[in-house]
């Protein structure tokens, strides 16, 4: 059975708000959780950013959910301290953690005044950070010079079964590549035929572990409102990569994003306010296979659609 998730977005949220609303899936049905990790949002709009890692311990604490992040080590955290974070995390809360590991996006990591590398290079970076975590998690003492160094470094507390890695893709040919590396694969919402060809590459590869969707959908009781929710609050995210990975503020986000027209904006959010529109399109998610699937109501205010879900939409995705 496909377990569906709460998605925590920190960039919208207020990190308090945002762990009362995880305590609050928990307690009308949701499965599990994730959360992003981002040190700015997309839109001066969103407002918040809070330090995911923190806010996990918060919240592994508070609920009995497990909890997936997406993180991207190699610039703005050093991959010994992100082993360390995971380790220590995946220690005190055996079974209920795992991390999906990505290449980043310029808006968090060009804070450490580092030069923004090409996707290709982003990439054989993430991969050594890839085997310095995996071998701090087992134990190793690591000492590596390439894309990131690393010197004697060794984790002391450590989970007695290492978490998941998960490779975080939107592409067939990242997707395809992660199944070299990754404990599971994780994407956000797209085309069907895109989801699918994502998910066989990713197996034709000899990708193993579960596959993870996070879906952005806007919902409200009247359809104006969940379009106006959904234009205030997303419309700075309708942007296929590079330009996506590239922009360096949410001031940069909001400038282009100032025109955006509402058909874009439902190319990437899941807008309506039919919920049987919402479980026809989850449905579908659930038939190509999807493990887990988060789900991601981009505005701010959360109680009313953790409510509605998870009495009107939850049981229908459930035998």
């Amino acid at each position: 059975m496909t377990a569906i998730a709460f998605h925590a977005s920190h960039e919208q949220i207020h990190p308090r708000e945002l762990l009362a609303a995880v305590v609050h899936a928990e307690q009308v049905g949701f499965d599990a959780a994730m959360c992003s990790d981002h040190f700015a949002p997309w839109s001066e709009r969103q407002g918040h950013s809070g330090f995911a890692w923190s806010w996990l311990g918060s919240a592994l604490q508070a609920t009995g959910l497990s909890f997936g992040v997406v993180n991207a080590p190699g610039q703005r955290y050093h991959p010994a301290i992100i082993a360390q974070a995971i380790g220590t995390l995946a220690a005190m809360y055996p079974g209920r953690f795992w991390a999906a590991l990505g290449s980043g996006e310029a808006a968090n990591e060009h804070i450490t005044g580092d030069a923004w590398p090409r996707k290709d290079v982003r990439n054989a970076r993430l991969r050594e950070c890839v085997d310095v975590i995996r071998a701090l998690l087992a134990g190793e003492e690591v000492s590596h010079d390439g894309l990131v160094r690393v010197d004697r470094a060794k984790l002391w507390s450590r989970p007695e079964q290492p978490p998941a890695l998960v490779g975080a893709a939107v592409s067939v040919a990242t997707a395809r590549w992660c199944a070299e590396w990754a404990d599971g694969l994780i994407t956000v919402n797209a085309p069907t035929d895109h989801l699918r060809r994502m998910i066989d590459a990713y197996r034709d590869a000899g990708g193993r572990g579960p596959v993870h969707l996070q879906v952005h959908l806007s919902w409200a009781p009247a359809q104006a409102e969940a379009e106006a929710i959904a234009y205030d609050q997303w419309r700075s995210n309708v942007f296929a990569p590079p330009v996506c990975w590239d922009l360096a503020t949410p001031e940069h986000f909001d400038v282009v994003s100032a025109e955006v027209p509402m058909a874009r904006l439902a190319e990437v959010v899941n807008i309506s306010a039919d919920l049987g529109r919402h479980v026809g399109w989850l449905e579908e998610y659930v038939d190509l296979g999807f493990d887990q699937i988060a789900l991601h109501h981009v505005g701010q205010d959360q109680r009313p659609f953790l409510d509605t879900f998870a009495d009107q939409v939850l049981p229908k995705l459930r035998p």
